[in-house]
């Protein structure tokens, strides 16, 4: 069995980056949004079209928090994808970015026990991949801790740290789905992800720069 030496890097999600066509109108989008603190964002004129293969995920609270932030959104520019609704596992809506970035801001309570805020408990970077356990599998190797895996299906990892942006993997086609919009897609994802093992493209084609220059 293959084993780690002490000197290895292990790979972790240090920083999302975003590449948007509008560098200011992004980043007034996202301060709106109340999310600034999260992504960074970067110019680009990459040609993508279609699904771009991922979703930021928001956890909140309760539901009127999950109404504030998706207001906020729709107030600063945002498209829904999904309305905020009721569902089996809690209440949530989708919306697209001005960049084309899909946000989804959910909560698994049905009810609220507490005052609106804008206080986001989790931030999750959902990767959709064409095989979740080789994808899993290649981040493992990396040194990636992995914290939930539901086989072929979910698999997700360890932040960095409390408060980071957590890493997860899903089906493309059921992200796709749950996200409301067709799984076709091409071109870049417009995302580049900051880590500690350098330079390194995944199986699925997402990208990942030293922390240091993402």
């Amino acid at each position: 069995m293959a084993t780690t030496t002490s000197s290895a890097v292990v790979m972790s999600l240090a920083s999302v980056a975003l590449e948007v066509a509008d560098l200011e109108a992004a980043r007034r989008f996202y301060r709106a949004f109340g999310v600034d603190a999260y992504v960074r964002l970067r110019a680009s004129e990459a040609p993508s079209s279609g699904f771009r293969g991922f979703t930021m995920a928001l956890t909140v609270a309760g539901p009127a928090t999950v109404d504030a932030f998706v207001g906020a959104a729709l107030d600063a520019g945002a498209t829904v994808l999904k309305p905020a609704a009721r569902s089996l596992w809690g209440y949530g809506g989708v919306v697209r970015a001005p960049d084309g970035t899909i946000w989804k801001v959910a909560t698994s309570a049905k009810k609220d026990t507490g005052r609106a805020d804008r206080e986001v408990d989790e931030v999750v970077l959902m990767l959709g991949v064409g095989n979740v356990k080789a994808t899993r599998q290649f981040y493992a190797d990396r040194g990636m801790a992995v914290a939930r895996s539901f086989g072929g299906k979910y698999a997700e990892f360890a932040p960095e740290r409390p408060g980071a942006v957590k890493l997860a993997l899903y089906k493309r086609r059921a992200l796709a789905k749950d996200l409301g919009v067709p799984a076709e897609g091409a071109g870049s994802h417009r995302l580049v992800l900051g880590g500690t093992a350098g330079a390194l493209t995944d199986p699925d084609g997402f990208v990942w720069e030293s922390a240091a220059s993402s």
